[in-house]
C-alpha cells in the first residue's frame, strides 16, 4: 500500500508510540486525523508536524464512548470523505497482582484495549466495505501471545484483541479490506509504568526504542501483513508457546518470585 494522501485515523495519537507513528506517516504524505483524549494533546501533535507535506485534522474524543466515535467519523468522512485506514493504537497497562487489582482498572482495560477498538473498528467498516477498499490496524503486544504474571487483565485484553483480528481478517476474506495484528514487546515510552522500565534495566525484559518499532509498524502497513511481532526472541516464545506452552510456563515460572516482589515494591511507592 502507498500511503501517500491515505485517510488515516490513529487512536492514541499523542502517545510515546503514536507520536512517532503519526511522525512517520506524515512524511509519506498520508493524511492524518489524530485522536486523543485531550484537545492539549493533539494541537501540539499538530504543530510539531505542521511543517511536513500533509494535510491534518484534530479531534478529542472518550473512545470508549459511542457518540464520540461516531462524531469523529463523521468528521473525517465530512472533511475527506471517508477513511482509509483505522490505526486502533489507544491502550492502558497495568502491572499487579490479579488478586489485589482495582476491579474499576479490570473494567477500564476491557473498554479502552477491548471494547474501544472493535466499536471503532464497526463505526469504519461498513464504508471500507462499501469501496471494497481500507485496513484495520490492531496494535497489540507480546503479551497478547504469552500470558505473563502481573499482567494477568492486560494480557487478557490483548489475547482478546488479537483473536478479533484473526477473525475478522478470515471473515473479510475476499473484501477488499485488510486486517493487520501488530505485537510489539515492551517499548521504552512513558506507557509504561517506572516499575517495568525498572525490570526492563535488571534484564527481566527487553525494551525497545519508539522509532524502531514503529518503522516496523509502517513497514507492515504498506506491505500488507496480517501479522508483525517485533522483537526476538519475543517473536519466538510467541510462536513457542503456541505449541508448547509448558516449556514457556517453566522458563517463565523462575521469574514469578521477583515479579512479585515488585509488585509489593510499586504498592509501597
Amino acid at each position: 500500500m502507498n500511503l501517500e494522501s491515505q485517510r488515516i485515523l490513529v487512536t492514541g495519537a499523542s502517545g510515546g508510540i503514536g507520536q512517532e507513528l503519526c511522525a512517520q506517516l506524515a512524511a509519506r504524505k498520508a493524511r492524518l486525523c489524530l485522536l486523543d483524549r485531550t484537545h492539549e494533546n493533539t494541537e501540539r501533535l499538530a504543530r510539531e508536524l505542521s511543517s511536513s507535506p500533509t494535510e491534518i485534522l484534530t479531534a478529542r474524543a472518550d473512545i470508549t464512548r459511542a457518540e464520540e466515535r461516531e462524531r469523529v467519523v463523521n468528521m473525517m468522512t465530512q472533511a475527506w470523505g471517508g477513511i482509509d485506514i483505522l490505526i486502533n493504537l489507544a491502550g492502558v497497562m497495568d502491572f499487579v497482582r490479579f488478586d489485589e487489582q482495582d476491579p474499576g482498572m479490570i473494567q477500564r482495560l476491557i473498554q479502552i484495549n477491548v471494547e474501544a477498538p472493535l466499536q471503532m473498528t464497526r463505526c469504519v467498516l461498513p464504508h471500507m466495505m462499501e469501496r471494497r477498499h481500507g485496513r484495520i490496524v490492531n496494535i497489540g503486544s507480546m503479551f497478547g501471545s504469552i500470558g505473563f504474571p502481573c499482567f494477568a487483565a492486560y494480557s487478557a485484553s490483548k489475547f482478546a484483541l488479537r483473536g478479533f483480528s484473526q477473525a475478522l481478517r478470515r471473515e473479510l476474506a475476499g473484501s477488499g479490506v485488510g486486517v493487520t495484528y501488530v505485537s510489539p514487546r515492551a517499548v521504552s515510552t512513558a506507557f509504561n509504568p517506572p516499575v517495568v522500565h525498572h525490570m526492563a534495566e535488571l534484564g527481566l525484559m527487553h525494551m525497545d526504542n519508539p522509532r524502531w518499532v514503529v518503522k516496523r509498524i509502517v513497514l507492515a502497513i504498506e506491505k500488507d501483513k496480517e501479522e508483525a511481532y517485533i522483537g526476538f526472541p519475543e517473536s519466538l516464545f510467541a510462536r513457542l508457546n503456541a505449541i508448547l506452552p509448558g516449556i514457556v510456563s517453566h522458563a517463565i515460572a523462575r521469574q514469578v518470585p521477583t515479579l512479585i516482589s515488585f509488585t509489593q515494591q510499586k504498592a509501597k511507592a
